[in-house]
């Protein structure tokens, strides 16, 4: 690995996405035995899984900002600790709200859940940090590909790993188990990994060298260190459009993304009568296409900056074409009856959504680097409202409507965050005022 040590803190962030999804969508599947439990109605479940997100965006938020602040070792640090000790938590969440909150086990769980999305808010704000120490301009897509190919993959692995466990043990053991994965991991890479990579002892002269080669994605020459002296404060992100619309398509991936971790378990029991081992594989379905697209998302989008040399095609027309599909396949939903059907369309829908995924990251990364993590903060904020209003809002259409009218939601979300890409334009930076820049 004498040019490649990048490469293996990109598998390691690979690793930690995947533990961080498990751990997130794990109650989707323990939700039969919870919402027996502490005898909950779909409403108050689409409350307790949509709590996770209020704690997240503010996560998101501020630890952006402070992976660029303290460094993104800290920040990993302190994130997978933080989220796999609330993960352990959440066994105890019913009873302490039972007993602390005037016998309500809804209020024991929104603590633990806003708790643990606050903990785990930093992971992809603190990935682009680490991207854009770690990585150089020209291996930008698809080296953010490579990192976010957790998401799929621990949401598709979510399925067999937690039904399994389940199988052996009750849902508070599996919580268990989890929160030690986490754990496990943050010990490992507190040994193997620093906050720049000139610092690390592995890293040849040549990788270095590779890391840090000139030549920005629109042809001008810069480096780190140069992008660093351009001290952009937080709120001119709000004052590039680029920015915000991109954040805005960014939201309409994730509203598909959580919808599908959070109500498929229930979706599936409910409207076809599958059995929880039967999920274990059926899980996985809506999943198996985003793996491969994921990855080759970024890929086709860095080929076609090579080839047009327009970053605007690349970045936003790429992606427009991709959420025109994803929303087609969530409006062909409703009109099925079968459940191979069903699935078919929720893979190819969501498969098409991850097209790119990765590509929201890039754009932050292409337009402003030297705020990569304050920035990818931002954005994440304001796209994990989806984390929020995802889960809250099917809870009440699935009472109200039934769940034909959560999949035609997942297509408007979609065709908004399409139409907010067509005004996307990588590369503009925001030009901060002498009073702006921090002396």
């Amino acid at each position: 690995m004498k040019n490649g040590y990048r490469y293996f803190i990109i598998l390691m962030i690979i690793i930690i996405t995947v533990i961080n999804y498990v751990d997130r969508g794990a109650i989707a599947y323990a939700q039969a035995e919870i919402i027996k439990e502490f005898n909950l109605n779909p409403v108050s479940w689409g409350a307790i899984l949509g709590y996770f997100g209020y704690g997240y965006i503010f996560g998101a938020l501020f630890g952006g900002a402070l992976a660029d602040k303290k460094g993104p070792k800290f920040m990993w640090m302190l994130a997978v600790f933080a989220w796999s000790i609330f993960e352990l938590g959440t066994v105890f969440a019913g009873h302490l709200g039972a007993t602390l909150f005037g016998g309500s086990a809804l209020a024991g769980f929104a603590v633990f859940r806003v708790l643990f999305g606050l903990a785990e808010g930093p992971t992809f704000s603190t990935m682009n940090r680490t991207m854009a120490n770690w990585v150089s301009p020209k291996e930008r897509g698809f080296a953010v590909a490579l990192g976010l190919v957790g998401t799929p993959v621990g949401a598709l692995v979510t399925a067999p790993i937690v039904v399994g466990l389940l199988s052996i043990a009750n849902w508070k053991v599996t919580f268990v188990i989890l929160g030690v994965a986490g754990l496990i991991w943050a010990i490992v890479w507190s040994k193997m990994f620093t906050n720049l990579p000139e610092d690390h002892p592995k890293v040849s002269k040549e990788e270095l060298q590779e890391i840090r080669s000139k030549g920005n994605l629109m042809g001008e020459e810069i480096s780190l260190e140069e992008s660093e002296q351009a001290n952009v404060p937080w709120y001119n992100f709000f004052k590039n459009p680029t920015l915000v619309m991109n954040a805005i398509g960014y939201f309409a991936f994730l509203y598909v993304n959580i919808l599908l971790l959070t109500w498929t378990p229930k979706y599936l029991q409910d409207q076809f009568g599958f059995t929880l081992a039967s999920l274990g594989y059926l899980g996985m379905i809506p999943w198996i296409g985003a793996i491969f697209t994921g990855l080759l998302g970024g890929k086709i989008s860095d080929m076609l900056l090579e080839k047009t040399g327009n970053l605007r095609i690349a970045r936003s027309w790429f992606t427009v074409v991709s959420l025109f599909c994803t929303a087609i396949c969530f409006m062909l939903i409703p009109t099925v009856q079968s459940a191979t059907a069903v699935l078919i369309l929720m893979c190819v829908g969501n498969a098409f959504n991850y097209l790119p995924n990765s590509i929201y990251w890039t754009v932050v990364l292409d337009t402003e680097p030297s705020k990569a993590g304050t920035f990818g903060g931002v954005t994440h904020f304001i796209a994990n409202l989806a984390t929020i209003l995802a889960p809250t809002l099917t809870g009440s259409l699935v009472a109200k409507y039934g769940y034909n009218a959560m999949f035609i939601a997942a297509a408007v979300a979609v065709t908004i965050g399409m139409v907010a890409m067509v005004f996307v334009k990588p590369g503009k930076q925001s030009k901060p005022s002498k009073n702006d820049i921090a002396v």
